[in-house]
């Protein structure tokens, strides 16, 4: 018995987009409602949002009932923090921040079992099936799936040699940070922000990896996929129902 195949990796790989929504409440019940909902992959928010290991944990089995892939994205790229992640069965992580080839070098090998990498050989969690899966050391490095996030201009700087990397799956632009870095703090739609994530995004692609980006709505959704984007994150929980409950309340006068 192998690990489970990574449905979300195998779709990257193939180039097929994939939609996603951020969740950042921190609450089982949102991710499992929203696991129905029809997207490909929702992010468990690691970085800005109040979740911790066992909070993080209760919504990857939460939003298993409805199916839909889980990319968690961790608060810092540090390889006991990754190993944890991807013990409690996470397949897919997430890291911010990333600036260097080196980086991305190291990022590879906390999600790997040794040869390939430096993941501890822990056969008892979740991501194992509680020692259920006979073969899940010798295949899982097929099936964990490395999301890098960069999101500064050194990370642009850097990104032909990022891509380069072998290991790393996918690269997602952070248009929040970049927007700062570039002086252009809470303003990722000017235009110079945008035209670097345009560019950004066709460097991924020529690379041959799979670019991803969070958007705000479903026009600019598929601007990122004509500009070369596979995986697309299109809204956030916490901007879904306060949106809405602001709509509501303002039919009223």
């Amino acid at each position: 018995m192998a690990a489970p195949v990574n449905r979300f990796k195998a779709a990257l790989k193939a180039g097929q987009p994939q939609i996603g929504l951020w969740v950042s409440f921190g609450s089982p019940n949102v991710a499992e409602m929203l696991s129905h909902c029809g997207y490909d992959w929702l992010v468990i928010d690691g970085e800005h949002s109040p979740n911790d290991l066992p909070l993080m944990l209760s919504q990857l089995q939460a939003a298993a009932e409805g199916g839909t892939h889980c990319v968690v994205r961790v608060p810092i790229g540090e390889a006991w923090l990754i190993k944890q992640v991807l013990d409690i069965g996470a397949q897919t992580v997430l890291v911010p921040m990333v600036e260097t080839a080196d980086q991305a070098r190291d990022l590879v090998r906390a999600m790997r079992y040794p040869p390939e990498g430096m993941r501890g050989m822990g056969m008892l969690g979740r991501g194992a099936r509680y020692g259920m899966i006979p073969e899940y050391a010798t295949t899982a490095n097929a099936q964990v799936c490395l999301l890098v996030q960069v999101e500064s201009r050194a990370g642009l700087a850097a990104l032909d040699q990022i891509c380069a990397v072998e290991g790393v799956d996918g690269v997602f632009i952070g248009p929040a940070d970049l927007s700062a870095d570039m002086g252009y703090p809470g303003n990722s739609a000017a235009p110079e922000v945008q035209s670097a994530i345009a560019e950004a995004l066709g460097r991924i692609k020529s690379h041959g990896k799979a670019g991803g980006i969070l958007v705000g709505g479903a026009a600019a959704g598929k601007e990122a996929l004509s500009n070369g984007a596979v995986f697309v994150a299109i809204g956030h929980d916490v901007g879904l129902l306060r949106d809405g409950a602001l709509a509501l309340r303002a039919q009223m006068g």
